[in-house]
């Protein structure tokens, strides 16, 4: 196929819940932009697909769609509008499956999460490395008792809303689903098994005597590791680039995201939302069901 010969296309847009501000005047000013395309509802006033043709990058089609509606509530990704049910996800959990970080959660018992917290931000935003930094923040840990885990994890640690529904409606349609983190498998394991996820993989804090030793088990899980578990994954099942999608919000999960045939950036630091597939900054985790084409009666509730 040439570069300029035209594409099936399709553009999903998504309101967040809380917002239905996908209207038919939302849909209008999208249409300015794809006079030609066809509107399929996903959900009533929350998300539509628009199939369209076009020659045009994928990226600057999306680029004009946000500036038409600029100042809506609004997430979108435009892709082709083949292979768009995903067989193969693999998702970040710190600030993308879950609420929080949970090395800044423990730091906080240690009376430390101010400091820790701004190496954390640092770290997702590539401002500086993502080995180092865990290693001189889990340092700070040495001596907490590890039996605060399970209380942080029942009255601190939230689920992301829609997460467990995308989860289990992938798994339904036959998707294998993996928590890849840097972060710690005492927080993956449980939170991998309440969200519903095939499997997880993440870092190993050292333990002695009941309390954390200050160090994590080499080689760290980071940007690399996470690319080739994805590289890993679709090798074992033989699925095509294109049937792969990961999601994330850091600088570490950059790899990852690039890797996947659909790598979306959610509510994701500027560096992560820049270079990812496609972003979600207003909603919640179930747009990544309609960015894949699922309506509201195929999605599998809690």
């Amino acid at each position: 196929m040439s570069q300029n010969a035209s594409r099936f296309l399709v553009a999903t847009l998504v309101s967040p819940k809380a917002e239905k501000c996908l209207d038919l005047t939302a849909i209008a000013r999208a249409r300015s932009v794809l006079p030609d395309a066809e509107v399929a509802v996903l959900s009533h006033n929350h998300a539509v697909d628009l199939h369209f043709t076009a020659s045009r990058a994928n990226a600057d089609i999306a680029a004009d769609l946000r500036a038409c509606l600029a100042g809506m509530p609004l997430d979108l990704v435009v892709q082709s509008g083949s292979n768009r049910r995903k067989r193969l996800f693999l998702a970040d959990m710190d600030s993308t499956m879950i609420g929080q970080e949970c090395i800044d959660e423990l730091a906080d018992a240690a009376g430390l999460k101010a400091h820790v917290s701004a190496i954390t931000e640092r770290a997702m935003r590539g401002e500086i490395a993502f080995e180092p930094a865990l290693r001189e923040r889990v340092a700070l840990l040495k001596g907490l008792p590890i039996g605060i885990v399970d209380g942080m994890i029942a009255k601190r640690i939230t689920l992301t809303p829609g997460g467990i529904e995308l989860v289990r409606t992938m798994k339904a349609n036959g998707a294998y689903t993996a928590l890849v983190s840097g972060g710690f498998t005492v927080f993956t394991g449980p939170i991998s098994e309440k969200i519903g996820f095939d499997m997880h993989r993440s870092n190993i804090l050292e333990i002695a005597d009941g309390t954390f030793a200050g160090t994590v088990t080499e080689p760290i899980l980071g940007k690399e590791a996470k690319r080739a578990s994805l590289e890993e994954l679709r090798a074992r099942f033989s699925l095509a680039p294109e049937a792969t999608m990961a999601v994330g919000d850091g600088a570490n999960d950059l790899a990852m995201l690039g890797e996947a045939g659909l790598g979306v950036a959610f509510h994701a630091k500027p560096i992560v939302a820049e270079a990812a597939h496609a972003r979600v900054d207003h909603g919640d985790l179930s747009a990544l069901l309609y960015f894949q084409g699922y309506r509201d009666e195929e999605i599998v509730g809690t």
